[in-house]
C-alpha cells in the first residue's frame, strides 16, 4: 500500500511546475495529504455527499447547466472536485474535465486540489504565462487568461464532460459567455458538456439573469443552516447607525455604491473615530478582526485612525507587493497582530478561519458582497467560539443592504451582539406578532370559513386617505433593497408601475408545506380599443421565491429588460420636479378645500407614487382603516373610564387585576 501511495506522489510531483509558483510554494504538506487521502477514504461532510446526488441525479435526468449554492466555507472546492470522477464520460473520447475561476488564488486552489485527489491523472494550468496543452484530464484555468486572444481554439469541446466554474455568480460576465458558447452552452444542448456552477452568492431570482447560463440551481445550503449545524462558527451581529450621510452619493454600473463617493462619505476623522470607537466598545478582546473598507484612500484612513488609537492595524490591499501582502497575511493568521484592514480582497476565495471579528465600515447595496464580507468570518477555528459582525450601516434610507435583511427584517432593525438564532428569534417574533394583530382583527365568521389565519400584516393609523398616500413608510423597506419606485398599495403587497402596465408582488401562503411565499405578478394594459370592463389583461405569474428579497431582485431584473428605466427608476431626474397640473386636481380631490396642495408643496415622483396608490386600493384600505379606528377609539375611552373611576376612593370593594380581566 505504501509503495503505491509513494508512487503516486511521485506521479504528482511531475505535475506540480505547470502549478504557478505559489502552489509550488506550499507543496511540501502535499505528501502527507496524499498519504491520508489514499490509505483511507475521504470522507465527506453529509450534505456534500447529498449535494453530489442532488447533482448527478439532475444530470442523469437530462439537465445541462447547473448551480449549486453552497454557503461560504460549505466546502465548494472538495464537491466540484469530487464531480470530476463521478461525473460519466459523455462518449469514449468525452472524458476531460474544465474548471474556470476569475482570480488567481482559486485557480491555484483548484489546481492543489485536483492535485491532491487526483494523481494519477494529468492536470494543467491556464493563467499569465502559463499555457496548457488543451489535452489534459484536468485543465483550471483563469477566465481572463483562456479568453485571450486564440488561447480557447485549442479545447475542443467534444473531449469534454464536464465544465466547473467557481464563484458562478460571476458566470454572465461577457467572458464567461462567449468561452460558454464556444462549449456549446451557450443554450442547452445534448451533446455539450456538463456545466455545473458553485457560489455561495447566487441571489436566485436574479436568476432571470443567471439563466443565461445556468437553468437551475439543484442545491442549496445556506449559512445559517451550516451554524445550526456546526459545520460554521457561530455569529453575533452589531449594527452601529453612523453619522455619515449618504444621501447624495450615486450609485454606480452595478447598482451598488460609486466608490469615490462613498468614500468621500464615510472617509472622514469623524466617521473614522465612530467606527474604531464601536469596534472599541464591542470587540477591543477580539484577537482577528478584518475590516472591509471602500478603498484605498478609506484604508489609509482608517488604518490611522486605529493606530492612533493605540492599535496595530496593518493593510492589504490589491498594490501590496505579493510578497509582502504575503507575509503581512501570515503574521495575521498566527495572530502576531489583531486588526487587518483591506478592499476588495479578502471578500471571495479566501481562507483565513482564525477571523474572529468582521467589521463593515463599508456601506453595501449588494447582497451578494454583504454576505461575502461577513462569509470571512464564519470558519470554524480552534482558538475562537464565534465571530462577531460589527456593521456601520449608515443612513437607512439610501437602498443599503445591512446584515438584518439577511434574515428577512427590516433594514433599519438594529441589533446588538444578536446571535444568527437571536436574528431569526426576532424574525419569528416579529412575524408572530403581525399574525396575532391580523388574527384580532379577522371578523369571526371569516376565521370560521378560512380557518388559522397566519398572515403578516401591520395596521396604522390614518386620520384621512391623504395621509394614507402621503405615508411612505411601507415603502422604506422594499426600496431599500431596490433601485425602482415600488409603492405599497396593501399588506404585504406591492406595484412598480409602468407606461403599459405595472408589476406586483404579494406575500401568499404556500399550500404544499405551509411556508409563506412572495410572488410576482405582471398585469399588462389592454389597448382602448379591447372590449372589456377592465383596462388590464389578467395577470401573469413571472416567479415566486422563499425571501421577499428575492423576490423583489427578480422582479427588478425583469421591470429592466421590460420597462422604461426613465419611468420606474427612484433615481431619475423628474421625480424631483414640481407636480403637473393634472397630479395636483387628481390629488386634491382628497384633501379639504383649505389646504390645497400648491406645485411647491409635493415633487412630481411623491405624487406619481400618491396616485398609484389611490389606483391600486387606497381608497379601500382606508374604509378598513376607518372602522378599525373607530372600534379601538371605544376601546380606548374605556379603558380611560375604568381608570378614572380607579382614581376614585370610595366604600366598596377592591377590584383585583384577575377579577378585572375576567369581566
Amino acid at each position: 500500500m505504501f509503495r503505491s501511495v509513494v508512487a503516486r506522489w511521485r506521479a504528482a510531483q511531475q505535475l506540480l511546475p505547470l502549478v504557478s509558483s505559489p502552489a509550488r510554494g506550499r507543496s511540501a504538506a502535499l505528501p502527507f495529504d496524499l498519504i491520508r487521502h489514499f490509505t483511507g477514504k475521504v470522507q465527506l461532510r453529509d450534505y456534500q455527499e447529498e449535494c453530489i446526488q442532488v447533482v448527478l441525479a439532475s444530470f442523469r435526468n437530462g439537465k445541462k447547466r447547473l448551480g449549486i449554492s453552497l454557503a461560504t466555507g460549505a466546502g465548494k472546492t472538495v464537491v466540484f472536485t469530487q464531480l470530476i470522477d463521478r461525473v460519466p464520460p459523455l462518449s469514449p473520447d468525452a472524458t476531460q474535465t474544465l474548471i474556470l475561476a476569475h482570480r488567481r488564488e482559486l485557480v491555484e486552489q483548484a489546481a492543489r486540489h485536483c492535485t491532491r485527489a487526483y494523481p494519477e491523472k494529468r492536470v494543467e494550468v491556464e493563467m499569465g504565462n502559463i499555457h496548457s496543452t488543451g489535452t489534459a484530464d484536468i485543465t483550471v484555468a483563469s477566465i481572463q487568461s483562456i479568453m485571450s486572444g486564440d488561447r480557447a481554439a485549442k479545447f475542443d469541446p467534444t473531449r469534454f464532460k464536464l465544465v466547473l466554474v467557481d464563484e458562478a455568480h460571476h458566470i454572465v460576465a461577457p467572458g464567461y459567455l462567449r468561452l460558454l458558447e464556444h462549449f456549446g452552452l451557450d443554450v442547452k444542448r445534448d451533446d455539450s458538456p456538463n456545466l455545473v456552477g458553485v457560489s455561495a452568492t447566487f441571489s436566485r431570482f436574479d436568476g432571470l439573469r443567471l439563466g443565461a447560463a445556468i437553468d437551475e440551481i439543484v442545491y442549496h445550503k445556506d449559512y445559517v443552516d451550516m451554524i445550526n449545524d456546526k459545520w460554521l462558527s457561530d455569529v453575533v451581529f452589531t449594527t452601529v447607525e453612523s453619522t455619515a450621510d449618504l444621501s447624495q452619493v450615486k450609485a454606480g454600473p452595478s447598482g451598488d455604491f460609486q466608490s469615490s463617493e462613498l468614500s468621500r462619505a464615510v472617509n472622514s476623522d469623524e466617521i473614522n473615530e465612530i467606527t474604531v470607537r464601536s469596534w472599541m466598545a464591542k470587540a477591543a478582546g477580539r484577537k482577528s478582526t478584518l475590516v472591509f473598507c471602500v478603498d484605498l484612500a478609506h484604508v489609509a484612513g482608517l488604518t490611522r485612525a486605529f493606530r492612533q488609537f493605540g492599535y496595530d492595524a496593518r493593510f492589504v490591499t490589491g498594490d501590496t507587493p505579493k510578497v509582502e501582502r504575503g507575509e503581512r497575511l501570515e503574521a495575521f493568521k498566527r495572530g502576531k497582530f489583531p486588526v487587518l484592514i483591506n478592499c476588495g480582497v479578502f471578500t471571495e476565495g479566501t481562507d483565513i478561519p482564525n477571523i474572529d471579528c468582521v467589521l463593515l465600515a463599508r456601506p453595501t447595496k449588494s447582497r451578494n458582497l454583504l454576505i461575502q464580507m461577513i462569509g470571512r468570518g464564519m470558519r470554524l477555528h480552534a482558538n475562537k467560539t464565534n465571530c462577531h459582525v460589527i456593521d456601520m450601516v449608515s443612513s437607512l434610507t439610501t437602498g443599503i443592504v445591512t446584515t438584518p435583511t439577511l434574515f428577512g427584517l427590516d433594514p433599519g432593525e438594529l441589533v446588538k451582539e444578536a446571535s444568527a438564532e437571536d436574528m431569526k428569534d426576532i424574525k419569528d417574533r416579529k412575524d408572530a406578532e403581525k399574525r396575532r394583530e391580523q388574527e384580532a382583527l379577522q371578523p369571526a365568521s371569516a376565521l370560521q370559513r378560512r380557518g388559522q389565519f397566519k398572515g403578516n400584516i401591520t395596521f396604522t393609523e390614518y386620520d384621512s386617505v391623504f395621509d394614507l398616500i402621503s405615508d411612505t413608510s411601507g415603502e422604506k423597506h422594499i426600496r431599500a433593497i431596490s433601485p425602482n419606485s415600488w409603492v405599497q398599495v396593501g399588506p404585504d403587497k406591492y406595484v412598480l408601475a409602468g407606461t403599459n402596465g405595472y408589476l406586483r408582488i404579494e406575500r401568499e401562503e404556500n399550500a404544499k408545506d405551509g411556508q409563506p411565499k412572495h410572488v410576482a405578478y405582471e398585469i399588462r394594459s389592454l389597448p382602448a380599443s379591447a372590449h372589456s370592463k377592465s383596462p388590464y389583461a389578467a395577470p401573469r405569474k413571472l416567479l415566486n421565491a422563499a425571501t421577499f428579497a428575492d423576490v423583489v431582485h427578480g422582479a427588478d431584473k425583469y421591470a429592466a429588460e421590460h420597462y422604461a428605466h426613465t419611468v420606474i427608476s427612484m433615481r431619475q431626474a423628474w421625480r424631483r420636479s414640481p407636480p403637473t397640473e393634472s397630479q395636483l386636481k387628481f390629488l386634491n380631490k382628497f384633501r379639504a378645500k383649505d389646504d390645497q396642495l400648491e406645485p411647491g408643496s409635493i415633487t412630481k415622483g411623491k405624487a406619481a407614487d400618491m396616485i398609484t396608490k389611490l389606483r391600486h386600493g387606497a381608497r379601500g384600505r382606508f374604509a378598513a382603516y376607518s372602522v378599525e379606528r373607530r372600534k379601538k377609539e371605544r376601546q380606548d375611552l374605556s379603558k380611560r373610564r375604568d381608570a378614572m373611576m380607579a382614581e376614585v376612593a370610595g366604600v366598596g370593594p377592591l377590584i383585583r387585576p384577575s377579577d378585572r380581566i375576567s369581566q
